[in-house]
């Protein structure tokens, strides 16, 4: 089975619920293979929804096509590849009104249509295009052994607002769907 965890959770804690299981990291903090699975992480190519340009990460589509009140778009997260510096915070830019319906889009998606039509269809696409290998194995290991995928957030429920999807919940899915 494969598992979904908190990594801020202590590891006895974790090895308490599922004893034996081995630990995957599958945050942008990972020291292993497995941070490939971040959405910071910058594997280019991946097409941005309703666009026709990519971008080198999800999270840089995400961010990017964010829209606050005092700023549009910004299609410099797109080509950001060092995994830092992508998030935007209405501290500064105001209050996020949603996301744009690509990069050109009139729309203004509100948050649970963001997700389904921006934030899934990329992810997805990094899970079918990039991350083959790693899935494989995933489910290999899970055949003999249990996994828990650590990510800094839980929710799985695409139509939960109150705490940010978690990818972790999206390769479980993935991997069930299969």
């Amino acid at each position: 089975m494969i598992y979904l965890d908190n990594k801020r959770a202590s590891i006895k804690t974790i090895l308490q619920k599922y004893p034996d299981a081995l630990l995957l990291d599958v945050t942008s903090k990972s020291k292993t293979d497995y941070v490939k699975f971040s959405p910071f992480y910058p594997h280019g190519g991946i097409p941005i929804p309703f666009s026709e340009i990519t971008s080198f990460s999800v999270e840089g589509i995400w961010q990017g096509l964010k829209v606050f009140e005092n700023q549009d778009i910004d299609v410099s997260k797109f080509s950001n590849v060092t995994m830092k510096n992508l998030k935007r915070s209405g501290k500064y830019l105001g209050r996020v009104l949603g996301h744009r319906n690509g990069v050109n889009g009139k729309e203004i998606l509100n948050y649970i249509n963001a997700r389904k039509q921006i934030y899934l269809p990329s992810y997805e696409y990094i899970l079918k295009s990039k991350m083959q290998k790693e899935i494989e194995e995933i489910i290999k290991i899970s055949q003999n052994r249990n996994i828990v995928l650590l990510d800094y957030n839980t929710n799985s429920d695409i139509e939960n607002t109150k705490s940010p999807l978690s990818h972790a919940s999206l390769i479980i899915k993935h991997i069930l769907a299969m």
